[in-house]
């Protein structure tokens, strides 16, 4: 956040998905760049600069603290000495990363497991972006929520959010329609995708969104489809790819439709 410019409303801040996994992107420092990514077949993170340097260190069970530690050495080992805020993000609880040694889980199968859900439902979401010639956001991965997301905009910009911090004013500055996937959250009961509008206009919460299960959730203010029911859906081959899409579809139509967006000029 601090070694790259700010871009449309934190697009620089997620991490973007792989063929390996999952990574920050170049970032600039010092007349120099590096890269910091997730290798979730060989299972290590991997640091890699513009000089040539290539630097591992194995993901395994351990403590965050060791983690943490080991992490920050291999960074200073390339001569690259940033500050880390050491308190984790939009999670209960949290314990600053150098004294946590109650976390020390690793679970390589599941890792894999939640990493090629990723790459499958990363095509999924840049092919409904290619749909729209509005702004668009990337499809990008939150760390702090943990969701992989993509963003249309009506290109208006949103009313003021009163009590917004300064993240939430920047992420909600404009319209918006935005899909997701969540491995898990809060009182969710397993893995689903999600779409909301925002701000959300008249009558979005009884629009009928498809395929067939999918509801909209009072309590998160947003639609919800289980993972579960998108693999296995009845929807033509292939299967769970088109029920998504007709998620993303439906639910971005109802939203664009009650809220006035210029649709034929947004459209591919």
């Amino acid at each position: 956040m601090r070694l790259t410019p700010l871009v449309n409303h934190w697009w620089n801040v997620p991490l973007y998905v792989t063929a390996r996994g999952l990574t920050t992107s170049r970032i600039p420092y010092r007349g120099r760049a590096f890269e910091l990514w997730f290798d979730f077949v060989a299972h290590q993170l991997v640091l890699e600069t513009s000089e040539g340097t290539v630097s591992t260190l194995k993901l395994e069970p351990r403590t965050v603290a060791d983690f943490y530690k080991e992490c920050m050495a291999m960074l200073r080992a390339a001569d690259i000495d940033v500050h880390v805020w050491r308190m984790p993000v939009e999670v209960p609880d949290p314990i600053p990363l150098d004294e946590d040694t109650v976390h020390a889980s690793y679970d390589a199968a599941w890792v894999d497991t939640f990493w090629r859900i990723l790459l499958s439902v990363d095509a999924v979401f840049h092919q409904f972006r290619a749909r729209y010639v509005g702004k668009v956001s990337p499809v990008h991965f939150f760390w702090g929520s943990f969701d992989l997301a993509v963003t249309r905009f009506s290109g208006r910009r949103a009313p003021e959010r009163p009590g917004a911090d300064a993240m939430t004013r920047e992420a909600y500055s404009h319209e918006v329609s935005s899909v997701g996937f969540w491995p898990g959250s809060g009182t969710m009961t397993g893995p689903a995708f999600y779409s909301y509008t925002v701000p959300e206009p008249k009558g979005f919460r009884e629009a009928q969104a498809r395929p067939e299960g999918a509801r909209f959730d009072a309590g998160f203010g947003e639609f919800l489809l289980d993972y579960d029911v998108v693999r296995g859906s009845p929807v033509p081959n292939p299967a769970p790819s088109a029920a998504l899409l007709e998620f993303c579809q439906s639910t971005y139509e109802a939203g664009a439709d009650l809220g006035n967006w210029d649709r034929a000029a947004l459209e591919r």
